[in-house]
């Protein structure tokens, strides 16, 4: 299956952070790399007064079902050093976000697929589009659609 992960960091050393992150996806079991967007420095969102984030999303094939990657992802952020103290949209040292599994859509207490704000986030979008600009998001639209209906001033690349 073919899912996408967005990573965002703006504690320490965020793009080692997310140097970090992309190796750990990459070594999950029965799981692939298959593609990289560009590193995004974007305004904060919903909390303003903090620092700017680093963002991307990376493509990953994968034979984990979505609730055994959501576990995988929230391990990886552990070992970054996350703390998640229920603090909705603060800082954090990694910020693993499961956005699109193909052929799969989940609504749990712990998980919704697809993810239901990626029409509104240019952090989202950007690196997105880097990846899978063709993508169709159930419900939501075609990401090079998407990403022409948001505002992506202060999301600049870095690297």
């Amino acid at each position: 299956m073919r899912a996408y992960v967005a990573l965002g960091s703006n504690l320490g050393d965020s793009n080692q952070h997310l140097l970090d992150a992309i190796a750990a996806l990459a070594a999950l079991p029965d799981t692939t790399l298959v593609g990289r967007s560009r590193i995004y420095r974007t305004a904060p969102w919903g909390k303003l007064d903090q620092p700017e984030f680093l963002n991307a999303v990376v493509a990953l094939e994968t034979l984990l079902e979505p609730h055994d990657l959501l576990d995988a992802l929230l391990n990886i952020e552990r070992a970054a050093g996350r703390e998640r103290n229920g603090e909705r949209w603060g800082p954090r040292t990694l910020d693993l976000d499961l956005l699109h599994v193909a052929g799969k859509t989940v609504s749990s207490a712990r998980l919704t697929l697809p993810h239901p704000h990626i029409a509104e986030r240019a952090f989202v979008l950007l690196p997105l589009h880097d990846v899978a600009p063709e993508l169709d998001i159930p419900g939501q639209g075609n990401v090079a659609e998407l990403l022409r209906a948001v505002d992506t001033q202060g999301c600049t690349p870095f690297a």
